[in-house]
């Protein structure tokens, strides 16, 4: 099967495209020219394309016959606001932006697929019925605020009606081109809460004529922890990360506030209630101790990602069939970074899944190791671009075959 559809690949053509998006990177919400690079290309392969969805996210449709199958693959468009350091010729050329997470990598991956399923089309020689959309999201990196949610409150689902809904992710450290799945919870909700301290300033030398919000906010920090080591079942998982303390303007003078800001992560809807109650309640009580104030800001950002059984084992068995068993981890480990393809996933059955960047960190084109997302020396992997746009086209074909399981 590799072999069959690897064939309709063009792979020249897709690292051309993948380098350009890599070199002019576009923040949320401002990918005008990747959008009107997918939008061009799509047109001249035959595909009905509306734009405007979420601003400059845009969706291809491609219709196989009257059959009532409905597919959705999906990929993200935008770029991070990182000074990128890997001195590679293809390097961002635009100061303080950058393709730190491989967007550029997963929309060239579709792209090909695109292309290839095109080819097919036109050719009519392998049997497909139903319908296509191909959904190019623009800003996944904006929390809560992101795209896929705007895109479906401009009624994505409703106008591009989906069975099902596919999307991927690079995962640096793991082999190239290892395929990645997980049913289930697979990666975490992620939340923000801002703590405001209000206490009563002084001098720095008279303590006991103040009420110190930075002691209300020191024991928090301390007493936030507790909440994960000792309210939450030890076999679930949750995060609280204080990023950010800020307090007084210089050494002497006791200041009138404190802020806490937290990043909060869970991998269970209970959870994340749970996280919500302790931090507030938690939070309250310590201020209360020191006879302080506690102003609360909470905020709700994606969900935790669950993909279906059903459609994870479907998929599952297009890259076994492609790839082979030892290229596909079939029970891979939950993360706790977050993806807004969590509200599509609310809508839709479906199924998000990896594949394995390997290590190729750069540091002024000098090879350093396995290299995290949102760094300035990551770079996606163009290996996976023709390994990607097979796998598309592979699940497109067979989830629209006119021999598809019911």
């Amino acid at each position: 099967m590799h072999s069959k559809f690897s064939s309709y690949i063009d792979t020249d053509a897709m690292l051309a495209w993948r380098h350009a998006i890599h070199r002019q990177p576009e923040l949320g919400f401002e990918e005008f020219q990747t959008s009107a690079l997918v939008e061009r290309c799509l047109r001249e392969w035959g595909y009905e394309v509306t734009t405007g969805l979420a601003g400059t996210g845009l969706v291809g449709s491609l219709k196989f016959g009257p059959g009532s199958r409905r597919l959705g693959l999906r990929a993200e468009m935008d770029a991070l606001p990182i000074q990128e350091d890997t001195g590679l010729p293809w390097a961002s050329e635009v100061p303080g932006k950058m393709h730190g997470c491989g967007h550029d990598g997963h929309t060239t991956m579709l792209l090909g697929a695109a292309q290839a399923l095109a080819k097919l089309h036109r050719e009519g020689k392998h049997a497909m019925d139903g319908m296509l959309h191909l959904i190019f999201q623009p800003a996944e990196e904006l929390g809560g605020a992101g795209g896929a949610q705007r895109m479906m409150k401009e009624g994505l689902f409703a106008r591009f009606p989906c069975d099902a809904v596919f999307a991927m992710h690079n995962m640096p450290g793991m082999e190239q081109g290892q395929i990645l799945f997980r049913e289930g919870a697979c990666m975490a909700s992620s939340d923000r809460a801002t703590l405001v301290f209000e206490g009563c300033g002084g001098h720095g030398a008279m303590p006991h004529l103040a009420t110190d919000p930075t002691v209300v906010a020191a024991s928090t920090v301390m007493a936030l922890q507790s909440i994960v080591a000792r309210n939450v079942d030890p076999l679930a998982s949750a995060v609280i990360t204080v990023g950010r303390l800020q307090a007084g303007q210089t050494y002497n003078v006791i200041p009138e506030t404190a802020e806490l800001e937290l990043s909060i992560r869970a991998l269970k809807p209970e959870v994340r209630d749970l996280l919500e109650e302790r931090i507030r309640a938690v939070a309250r009580g310590q201020a209360d101790s020191f006879g302080a104030q506690c102003h609360i800001t909470y905020e709700r950002g994606y969900p935790v990602l669950v993909n279906s059984p059903s459609e994870t084992q479907f998929a599952m068995g297009i890259a076994r069939s492609l790839f082979g068993d030892a290229r596909v981890v079939a029970n891979a480990d939950p993360l706790c970074a977050s993806e807004d393809f969590a509200y599509m996933l609310e809508e839709r059955p479906g199924c998000y899944l990896f594949i394995g960047n390997g290590d190729n960190g750069h540091t002024h084109g000098t090879a350093s190791g396995p290299c995290n997302v949102h760094n300035p020396s990551f770079d996606f992997n163009d290996r996976n671009l023709e390994t990607g746009a097979t796998f598309w086209m592979a699940l497109a074909h067979s989830f629209l075959s006119t021999h598809a399981r019911s």
